[in-house]
């Protein structure tokens, strides 16, 4: 069974999703995650695909490993633009059951976190200042639990790659399958880094306009959090960031090999 099919196998119907948003039940639970009553396994399968369809890499058929589906997990808050974190329809966006708010994950536009905390729904000066510590303290306490599954995972890979060889019989499909989860999981990694610079730069931009803009004396408080988090993303600069960019449909690595 191919990762699309376990997917919508796994997944709940997006109108039963939409009903539990539109019941007025709040799906969202600490740090923007799902609450674990509406959590299944591999809800977060289609992160490792997206970011190697993103970077023109082959994805793995293989079954996600407990760490490799914590990793996918663990990255989502931080891929995920703070300002959706309480949308409507967030249960479907978490669930990547529809593409066109994962596109949104990749627009690198500084400026757009920013109109966002200008919009109608922060009220006021003092909620806009809040909203953004809150948004920049909730990837502080993100950060540490990603990497340290991330370094776990980066390791088990090197295992594996080492293992490939010493193993006569592994046919050209299980082969590519792995060598297509190592790349998978390192675009996982490599698509939260990214999306940590991007953020960064955005509550930066957000920050500076609001000093001047709406002064307040909570603004030395919020960048003492913000040279926090940059710092801790500099420090977990695990894997080479590639070029992401846009690509119409993934590839399954054993399919491709299967053609040869």
């Amino acid at each position: 069974m191919s990762p699309n099919s376990r997917r919508r196998a796994s997944a709940l119907p997006i109108a039963a999703l939409l009903g539990v948003a539109l019941a007025g039940c709040s799906s969202i639970g600490d740090f923007g995650r799902l609450k674990p009553s509406l959590v299944t396994d591999d809800i977060h399968d289609w992160v490792g695909q997206e970011a190697a369809v993103r970077a023109g890499a082959p994805i793995s058929a293989a079954h996600l490993t407990d760490d490799e589906r914590l990793l996918r997990d663990l990255a989502f808050p931080l891929i995920e633009p703070p300002f959706d974190r309480q949308r409507w329809n967030a249960v479907v966006y978490e669930y990547g059951l529809d593409r066109k708010f994962r596109r949104e994950l990749w627009i690198d536009d500084p400026t757009v976190y920013y109109a966002h905390l200008e919009g109608s729904f922060v009220r006021s000066t003092a909620a806009r200042y809040n909203r953004l510590s809150d948004d920049i303290r909730n990837d502080i306490v993100s950060i540490d639990p990603f990497f340290a599954v991330a370094r776990r995972v980066v390791d088990l890979d090197r295992r594996r790659e080492a293992s490939m060889h010493a193993v006569a019989d592994l046919s050209p499909a299980e082969a590519s399958d792995a060598q297509a989860r190592i790349g998978e999981n390192a675009l996982v990694i490599a698509w939260v880094q990214h999306a940590l610079v991007e953020r960064c730069a955005s509550y930066r931009f957000a920050l500076e306009h609001l000093a001047v803009v709406e002064p307040q004396a909570a603004a030395a408080d919020v960048d003492r959090a913000l040279t926090q988090l940059q710092q801790k993303a500099a420090a977990n600069n695990l894997v080479v960031v590639p070029h992401f960019a846009a690509q119409s449909e993934p590839v399954l690595a054993s399919v491709a090999d299967a053609g040869k």
